[in-house]
């Protein structure tokens, strides 16, 4: 790590985009948090236009702040070969050119859920593990990021793993649970289905769980039957905010 002790965190999503200032040693926010909707239909201008206020919003206080920018999409060397609840016109877009072209400003940028990943990683419930970290974020789909000995392995879509013949996250996802009225237990069942075959897969040191239903894992957490260890994340709603942070002074 360099010796910057702050960054500019955004986290880009379909409904909204936030950011604040980090900082790098505590994971704490030095401001307010920024927040602004997503324009209207998630066109790239529309998006780096509300993007550009909000980091020159918390450039006033520390021009020189490094910026990190998390995204819904799979980013691949500054490209976005993908795009989730924002315009298809995302695909196959420059997209870190964009935004810095915008800024006026060198930034990191990444996917949001390797940001929340990584959030838990410095600040979260994997700081100073060693090994393999899976974190999950369960909502409409389900996000994934993995880190060994705290490096993150970027564009992990551990959602998408076919199991008995469905994508796994059109089963497991909170939105399957909610759209087919499920239990906890029923929905207990599915988790433990994936999170097994996760567990086949990759053998991990740690599972972490976030997306906006971990705040009830006492619900469901406890009905896993798992070898690997599985806790809740720590930082939900600035988990993209600060590792997009954290990754801008890393990367």
């Amino acid at each position: 790590m360099s010796g910057q002790k702050h960054a500019i965190g955004i986290d880009i999503g379909g409904t909204g985009i936030k950011g604040g200032l980090v900082d790098l040693e505590t994971g704490e926010l030095l401001s307010d948090r920024i927040k602004l909707p997503t324009p209207e239909g998630g066109e790239p201008d529309g998006i780096v236009e509300v993007t550009k206020k909000i980091v020159d919003q918390l450039a006033a206080e520390e021009p020189d702040a490094p910026v990190g920018i998390c995204f819904p999409a799979i980013v691949s060397h500054g490209v976005t070969l993908s795009a989730a609840n924002v315009s298809k016109k995302w695909i196959d877009l420059h997209a870190e050119d964009l935004f810095e072209k915008s800024l006026g400003r060198d930034i990191h940028f990444v996917n949001d859920a390797d940001a929340a990943g990584y959030a838990e990683t410095s600040f979260g419930a994997a700081k100073g593990k060693d090994g393999l970290v899976i974190m999950t974020t369960l909502g409409t789909g389900i996000g994934s990021a993995l880190i060994y000995d705290g490096v993150l392995i970027p564009n992990a879509e551990l959602g998408h793993l076919e199991i008995d013949g469905h994508d796994a996250e059109s089963r497991a996802a909170y939105s399957a649970k909610e759209r087919e009225d499920m239990s906890w237990e029923k929905w207990a069942k599915r988790l433990q289905k994936y999170y097994s075959t996760l567990e086949f897969l990759f053998t991990p040191d740690l599972f972490i769980v976030g997306g906006g239903v971990s705040k009830n894992y006492q619900e469901f957490l406890p009905l896993l039957d798992l070898k690997t260890p599985i806790v809740p994340a720590v930082h939900r709603n600035n988990a993209g905010i600060l590792g997009a942070a954290a990754l801008a002074v890393k990367g």
